[in-house]
């Protein structure tokens, strides 16, 4: 696995051995930023359930203004830091070892919005839903953030599922899915 472009570009990243985490493959994060390439520069990211780190890694790398990597596993919260190091994008990242849901009650409480939220949890156990719920109603995603859930394609979503969450994007791989969120403006 490696940082497809920016600053960082061509570095390799440590992934943690055995089935703990699943990396993003490479081809699949490269259409990911593809399709938001444009929009990352200055942004502010969040990214759930990291892992090694390469997607926030990537954000960072193609000019995020900071990242947060949020993982409750400590081998891999270590292995994010060890990437960051080796990546030279230490400065502009922060990394929580603690749950997600507790990560955004803390993000909140300090006043803190992303522009950009991804999220990759274990596959088929239905965490997004609880993430999603509380991003629903949490400042940490604002009407202009753009939620992005990597699951399995088996994982279903529908509009009003939540009450500001909407879904604007779906693509679609051979073994997996990006959708796309975003909150409605209120009137």
């Amino acid at each position: 696995m490696r940082v497809i472009s920016g600053k960082a570009r061509s570095l390799r990243l440590k992934t943690l051995e055995g089935m703990d985490t699943r990396p993003t493959q490479d081809r699949i994060k490269e259409t990911l930023f593809n399709m938001v390439q444009h929009d990352v520069a200055g942004k502010d990211f969040l990214d759930l359930f990291a892992g090694s780190g390469a997607i926030g890694i990537e954000a960072l790398s193609r000019g995020c203004r900071q990242a947060v990597f949020v993982e409750n596993h400590k081998k891999a919260a270590a292995c994010i830091r060890e990437n960051l190091i080796h990546t030279k994008l230490t400065g502009d990242a922060q990394v929580l070892v603690t749950d997600v849901l507790s990560a955004l009650r803390k993000l909140e409480a300090e006043g803190r919005t992303f522009d950009f939220i991804f999220m990759d949890p274990p596959y088929n156990k239905g965490m997004e839903g609880s993430v999603l719920r509380e991003l629903d109603h949490s400042s940490v995603c604002g009407g202009q953030t753009l939620v992005i859930v990597e699951s399995s394609l088996q994982t279903e979503f529908e509009d009003g599922m939540f009450d500001h969450l909407k879904i604007v994007k779906v693509k679609q791989y051979k073994t997996n899915k990006h959708t796309f969120l975003q909150k409605m403006q209120e009137d």
